[in-house]
């Protein structure tokens, strides 16, 4: 009777380790950067902020926040998997590498942006 419960014990807890493990190695850390990726990401939001196109939406739209991420599933390596994201009150503008080198970012297309019909997190003047 002990071993049976000792076995259905054994056999749940690896189960579990197995599905946190996997759900780590397949769907979360794909798109987790590394410490120095999230250095490379932060340098990337600031050449974002400094480009013109970057200052043409500010200049159009309300800028509420900017988003750095990264996709390792889409292949290739920096900067082709990293990317920056500008929400506005209208919609996301996303930013990208110009070249392989990152010299400056380009605006590479929009998307929509959760803020036409939400308000933002923070408690903001308004």
């Amino acid at each position: 009777m002990k071993t049976k419960i000792v076995l259905t014990l054994l056999i749940v807890s690896v189960g579990v380790n197995l599905y946190i493990g996997g759900k780590w190695l397949l769907f979360d850390r794909p798109y987790e950067p590394t410490s120095e990726e999230a250095i490379i990401l932060g340098e990337m939001v600031q050449k974002t902020v400094e480009s013109e196109e970057y200052k043409d939406v500010a200049k159009a739209e309300k800028v509420i926040a900017i988003e750095r991420g990264i996709d390792k599933n889409k292949g290739g390596r920096f900067p082709y998997n990293m990317m920056t994201s500008v929400r506005t009150d209208k919609e996301t503008h996303l930013f990208s590498c110009s070249d392989e080198k990152c010299t400056k970012m380009e605006l590479i297309g929009t998307s929509y942006s959760i803020y036409q019909d939400e308000e933002p997190r923070l408690p903001l003047k308004k």
